[in-house]
């Protein structure tokens, strides 16, 4: 059972379309939280962190903080219909105008004027995206829900193209003090559209957005670039306890996978460079605070106390299967024009011939790759069941109720 003292944060990672699997995870834990029997009108989480995608399911789920379960549900609504034209321009005229462009002007440089008065901006146009946003995260709730005390803090965050700096914008209930750290800092905003828009632009594939702040606008992109703390945030935030859910597998089977095919194709660079991205430092955050806890538990009561580190308790869930793997059975399912194009820097083929699947992974907004991303996460939740129950304390509440009953009926 959550104590006074307690507050739980959950950390959603970035990773374009597979933050389906995060939804999965999601639908699992409002799935355990029935069974065991706990209160479900509660919010399980004070503090809810996201980055990217990660950070549009992190807003989604605290605009409606005074009603996980519908949250969940809308997202689910959401991710399992998915179509690519939902999030980015996937006609022909479309695809020409930004993909086309941009390719082009990579290959002649500037040296042809009508670049220069085009100046194409990203791979793709994910003006979809924001009417998206629009309909399925209300922000306008938020203030509401945190005042009300649904919720602790929001934060998302974004790399600035400008100064260079990591930023995490926070919006929290009660007044909390900014921290700034090496090329990275916290500000506290009124999260809205464009935050969400600036986080998840991917680099190179979208275009980025214009973020005020300090009195000064700036160029923000994905929210995963330069992000050596991903749960950093949640800590300054006040959790003591933290959910981690990755887009990734945060360690790789034994078995090294090695399929040379000759010199890497630019999908093949670009896939490795995300994976950096989005899933490194991730698992880098992670050992440093299992290795945090661990020395801190080897202090005395009295040095503990004179220190401002505490332990933090946390739970990862993550990926069992490789996700490169599930998007090259769907590969094909992208939409022709952006198959097309994708097709010239190296994304082709299908199943076990499908190559640059780990690029084509983070675009296939398509239902059939999101079900199965869902269906995985959801399976990967409730196989540690024990740990999930353990962690939110959901068991306990079963065992007293139970314990209670017994003595009545004795």
């Amino acid at each position: 059972m959550r104590s006074a003292d307690t507050v739980t944060g959950l950390v959603l990672s970035g990773g374009g379309a597979r933050a389906a699997y995060q939804v999965g995870v999601l639908k699992a834990l409002m799935r355990l939280r029935r069974e065991a029997g706990a209160d479900v009108g509660p919010n399980p989480f004070d503090v809810i962190c996201g980055t990217s995608a990660g950070a549009i399911n992190a807003a989604a789920l605290a605009c409606r903080a005074d009603d996980a379960e519908r949250a969940v549900q809308d997202l689910c609504a959401v991710w399992e219909n998915f179509r690519a034209e939902q999030v980015y321009r996937a006609d022909s005229l479309g695809v020409i105008r930004s993909g086309a462009q941009w390719l082009t002007m990579l290959s002649v440089g500037w040296l042809v004027a009508r670049w220069r008065r085009a100046r194409p901006k990203s791979l793709l146009d994910n003006g979809p995206l924001a009417d998206l946003l629009t309909q399925a995260v209300p922000l306008e709730r938020l203030d509401a829900l945190l005042a009300q005390g649904h919720l602790r803090a929001l934060a998302v965050t974004a790399s600035s193209y400008t100064s260079g700096e990591h930023v995490t914008f926070y919006h929290s209930a009660q007044p909390m003090q900014p921290w700034s750290r090496t090329q990275r800092r916290a500000v506290p905003a009124q999260i809205g559209l464009a935050h969400l828009l600036a986080s998840s632009a991917i680099p190179f594939v979208f275009p980025s957005a214009e973020l005020e702040w300090g009195g000064a606008a700036e160029w923000f992109g994905d929210g995963s670039m330069r992000q050596t703390a991903p749960i950093s945030p949640a800590i300054h935030l006040g959790a003591t306890r933290v959910l981690v859910v990755g887009a990734g597998r945060m360690n790789e089977p034994p078995d090294r996978r090695v399929n040379n095919q000759g010199y890497p194709s630019l999908a093949q660079i670009a896939g490795h460079a995300m994976s950096s991205i989005f899933l490194d430092a991730l698992a880098v955050d992670i050992e440093r605070l299992e290795r945090i806890n661990r020395t801190l538990a080897l202090l005395p009561p009295e040095t503990l106390r004179a220190t401002a580190l505490r332990p933090v308790q946390a739970l990862v869930i993550s990926p069992s299967q490789r996700l490169d793997d599930i998007a090259g059975r769907h590969q094909a399912r992208l939409p022709t024009p952006v198959r097309t194009l994708l097709r010239g820097v190296g994304v082709s083929g299908q199943g076990r011939q499908a190559q640059g699947a780990t690029l084509a992974s983070y675009l296939l907004f398509e239902a059939e790759y999101t079900r199965e991303l869902m269906a995985l996460g959801e399976a990967d939740a409730l196989a540690l069941r024990e740990e999930v129950m353990g962690f939110f304390g959901w068991g306990e509440q079963a065992d007293l109720e139970a314990r209670e009953a017994q003595v009545r009926a004795a």
